[in-house]
């Protein structure tokens, strides 16, 4: 990489914001091509798609709130990404700006040295919240950084430039060793998809603080989607602008210029907050947070035509909306129970088994933080058990129960029927240490099957995989490989090794219908006679047939 003619001494309040706003763009550029660096052949690797939402939440948040200071930027990404964090990449990623946003501790404007500084404080607090990290990870990426970071900042305090075109020429570095400390990694062929995508957010950085454009490395890929904008009311804490105003500028006159529609964004910063003007002369789509709606209508007139107006009254909304919850309070419990599902089959079984509240999500699209906060906060109960079914959701569960007002607790379960084996044991009466236990040695006494097709051909130990091939993962391991999702399913549950006395529970989704699982439910009870069997719609997406024993 190239470095830049010109020194770059600070970095203040806007141009940070212009940088988060390029390292996101960035990512969501690329982040199909970091979802296909996913270690195994199966349909659910999301590492791109969820550390891109993870940090658009931040790009709402700073966006969403009046900035004086590098400083105050930090802490809006630390707190954006907090609340938006998806999958594990997404929490280690918000662990990273949250240790970043105290290391700069609310400097005006970022020098090498303090950016630097900002970098290690970030490593050092993601490395606190995995308790068991691994070296060859998003985790070594970042730290190598942060690492070279600091010696290049005391060779040149007065130079940002250099020190991100050490940044990056030694997160590249450092991201190609990632298959020497991983096997899997090395096996599948493929670098660490989380090092990849902060490697993708440091170089969009990079590009804005240099003024350069934005653009996919090489080979990288990228989606043709745009970012999309999210207004989030809930997330306010502080309503100081009371109108949501959302329209569109059509037919603008015959001598509007771009900057006229500059001109008119300024204006909007004046008079409110989580102001968005897109669009070009052909049409503009504008959205407001304003105590005057009607300056904004007005100002919007003098470009042209307005259609698609649309005002909320945010106050209204939140008073509405603190009577539900007061009403709710009101019937509070002394437990519940909070889960995750990854279909409405699923869902159908939490509920039958008093689960309170339901999060959708799970295989394809990992609930955020904020997500799991809400649902424990909006639980009518003082102790909330958290489900999260799911390896990739647990990290985030746990922050969840770190911020939320309510007493929660996280029952680690990594799959849906670990999830519904831990609420089946649930008692309303006994005490949380007593629920907890109870509840975490029933999911622990699953094993779970679960069968998918081959996204791309890999090879896995001794197995060869190719694209279409259907696969079975036995308790997360990729296990066997066969021509039918029927035959896999025989040969995962011959892995599982059922007892005379086991319980096989058969979950069908998407990709089976329910002859197809009655048909697969015969010949289990054909070969296991002595156990018990038993089928159930789950309806979860990517795997036809998941399989439990107990």
């Amino acid at each position: 990489m190239a470095e830049s003619s010109r020194k770059i001494p600070s970095i203040d309040a806007l141009l940070l914001r212009e940088m988060l706003i390029a390292g996101a763009s960035l990512l969501e550029k690329s982040r199909e091509a970091v979802d296909a660096l996913n270690v195994f052949p199966v349909p659910d690797g999301d590492t791109g798609t969820n550390m891109s939402l993870t940090i658009m939440a931040a790009v709402r948040e700073v966006n969403g709130h009046e900035i004086n200071s590098a400083g105050e930027v930090a802490e809006s990404i630390a707190k954006g990404t907090l609340r938006g964090a998806r999958g594990n990449s997404g929490v280690i990623l918000s662990q990273l700006f949250r240790g970043f946003a105290r290391g700069v501790d609310r400097a005006q404007t970022l020098d090498a040295r303090t950016f630097a500084k900002g970098l290690k404080a970030g490593v050092e607090t993601a490395y606190k919240a995995v308790m068991k990290p691994k070296e060859g990870t998003i985790l070594t990426v970042a730290r190598v950084i942060a690492d070279e970071a600091a010696r290049q900042a005391e060779r040149e305090p007065d130079d940002l430039s250099a020190l991100f075109n050490v940044m990056l020429v030694q997160g590249e570095i450092i991201l190609r060793k990632t298959p020497d400390m991983l096997p899997v990694l090395k096996q599948a062929g493929v670098v660490d998809a989380g090092g990849r995508g902060l490697l993708l957010i440091y170089t969009g950085m990079s590009s804005a603080l240099n003024g350069t454009p934005v653009e996919a490395p090489t080979g990288m890929g990228h989606s043709d989607g745009q970012a999309v904008f999210f207004d989030d009311h809930d997330a306010i804490e502080d309503i100081k602008y009371a109108y949501c105003t959302e329209f569109f500028i059509q037919r603008l006159s015959d001598t509007a210029t771009e900057e006229d529609i500059a001109l008119f964004r300024r204006k909007l910063n004046r008079i409110g907050d989580c102001v968005l003007v897109v669009g070009d002369i052909s049409l503009v789509k504008v959205h407001v947070h304003t105590n005057d709606p009607g300056k904004a209508l007005q100002a919007g007139l003098l470009l042209g035509e307005l259609t698609g107006l649309k005002i909320e009254n945010m106050m209204e909304q939140r008073r509405e909306r603190a009577a539900r919850q007061a009403a709710e309070s009101a019937k509070e419990r002394p437990y519940g129970v909070v889960a995750v599902s990854q279909g409405e089959g699923f869902s159908r079984i939490f509920k039958d088994l008093n689960v309170l509240n339901i999060v959708e999500g799970g295989q394809t699209m990992n609930p955020s933080i904020e997500d799991l906060t809400h649902a424990i906060d909006s639980t009518p109960a003082k102790t909330v058990f958290v489900l999260p079914n799911n390896g990739n959701i647990i990290l985030a569960a746990e922050q969840a129960c770190k911020v939320t007002k309510r007493q929660a607790r996280v029952i680690p379960t990594k799959n849906v029927p670990m999830g519904i084996a831990a609420a089946m044991v649930f008692q309303e009466n006994a005490d949380p240490d007593a629920n907890l236990s109870r509840m975490r040695e029933a999911a622990e006494r699953v094993t779970t099957g679960m069968v998918t097709r081959a996204v791309r051909d890999s090879q896995f130990e001794e197995l060869t995989i190719h694209e279409g091939d259907v696969i079975g993962l036995c308790n997360g391991r990729i296990s066997c490989v066969g021509p039918t999702e029927s035959s896999v399913s025989l040969e995962l549950l011959e892995l599982l090794k059922p007892g005379s006395d086991s319980l096989i529970t058969l979950y069908f989704g998407e990709g089976a219908t329910k002859r197809d699982a009655q048909s697969l439910l015969d010949e289990i009870n054909k070969r296991y006679p002595d156990c018990d069997a038993e089928m159930h719609e789950g309806g979860q997406a990517l795997y036809p047939f998941i399989i439990a024993l107990e």
